[in-house]
């Protein structure tokens, strides 16, 4: 099991499994909070403990996802999806920067064009050590 835990201790996450390859993105959010993501569903291998505050884009009438961060030291956490798939289940995406280094940094990372063209971007061998430092 995989652990994530804010900056205060607070508030963390649990990944059950292997987490798979991890997402950066570039769009206006994600490059800006320097998040890496692992997926999976809502109360299923992943989980969020502790109290947490979110925030949708502002501006948007109706947002797809909320940013789940510790009301304390302000770590951001995961996002949520705001409304369930066809299957009933909620997405879920965990920031895997919260971490401990040891345990994320053979995770591959995957490169995600959330900016301008929603496409995934070609795999370029990097792995979460190679974006630590």
């Amino acid at each position: 099991m995989l652990t994530g835990t804010c900056h205060c201790g607070a508030t963390h996450w649990t990944l059950e499994g292997d987490p798979g390859p991890v997402t950066a993105c570039n769009c206006t959010l994600c490059r800006r909070y320097g998040v890496l993501w692992a997926y999976d569903y809502v109360d299923e291998r992943i989980r969020v403990s502790g109290p947490t505050d979110s925030y949708t884009r502002a501006g948007k009438a109706t947002p797809s996802l909320e940013i789940l961060f510790c009301p304390t030291c302000a770590c951001v956490l995961a996002w949520r999806g705001l409304r369930a798939e066809e299957s009933g289940r909620t997405r879920i995406a965990v920031n895997v920067r919260l971490a401990p280094p040891e345990a994320v940094a053979d995770l591959p990372i995957d490169h995600f064009d959330g900016l301008d063209t929603y496409d995934d971007l070609p795999r370029d061998g990097r792995c979460v050590r190679d974006m630590w430092f």
